[in-house]
């Protein structure tokens, strides 16, 4: 994750929309190509709706959420009396997740996080995919952070994209952040990049809202 990136996502509009989730304007990430993909503040920081509970239902062990951003997921899995940590570049996420009672930490997946290669489940629900603008990369990192029967639990584009894109936090129309990389890939391009760092494809779902998943299960 480039320091872009960290300084974007601790921006005051997206920070101040963690505790407020209906900014006016709302937020979205932009492309210099008009290329547009709006931040579901309102959802996120609600709390898990049933798309969500396809995912936690899913897990299985001690949960990484990667991105946790309000701590929905984080709150809920800990209601399930699951052992999860949440983590996020933005201290306020941090902070509200905290806040909803579940145990979480700032900083990048790319850090050196707590228990590498002892994870039970991972997550990167909401886009996260995208973190780093690098996929590949964001597998293999991942990869290292399961242990050998871990499984990863995406939330994928609902079209059959893989793209990369440039892209700053907007507010309305008015650009907030700096430029840092972004990416989205459908289903069958996470499969394509999944095999070729270690995991194989276990799922693929979708919920009545139109959400898709991926469930990963790391190789032997």
């Amino acid at each position: 994750m480039t320091a872009h990136e960290y300084r974007a996502w601790n921006s005051r509009p997206y920070a101040r929309a963690i505790y407020a989730p209906q900014p006016a304007p709302p937020l979205s990430l932009r492309d210099a190509e008009g290329w547009h993909f709006p931040l579901d503040l309102e959802r996120w920081c609600g709390r898990a709706d049933e798309a969500d509970r396809t995912v936690l239902r899913r897990c299985t062990g001690r949960v990484l959420d990667i991105g946790c951003g309000a701590g929905r997921l984080v709150e809920a899995l800990t209601g399930r009396g699951r052992p999860v940590l949440g983590i996020d570049v933005c201290p306020t996420a941090v902070i509200t997740t905290v806040c909803r009672g579940g145990c979480a930490m700032s900083g990048s997946v790319f850090d050196p996080l707590p228990d590498e290669g002892r994870w039970g489940t991972a997550l990167l629900i909401d886009g996260n995919i995208g973190i780093g603008g690098d996929p590949r990369r964001l597998l293999r990192r991942v990869r290292a952070l399961v242990h050998r029967e871990g499984i990863l639990l995406v939330e994928v584009a609902a079209a059959d994209v893989d793209e990369r894109r440039r892209v700053r936090i907007h507010a309305g129309q008015r650009p907030v952040s700096a430029v840092f990389p972004w990416a989205m890939v459908g289903a069958t391009a996470l499969n394509r990049q999944a095999v070729l760092e270690g995991w194989t494809e276990a799922q693929r779902w979708s919920s009545a809202g139109g959400r898709h998943f991926v469930a990963l299960r790391a190789c032997r």
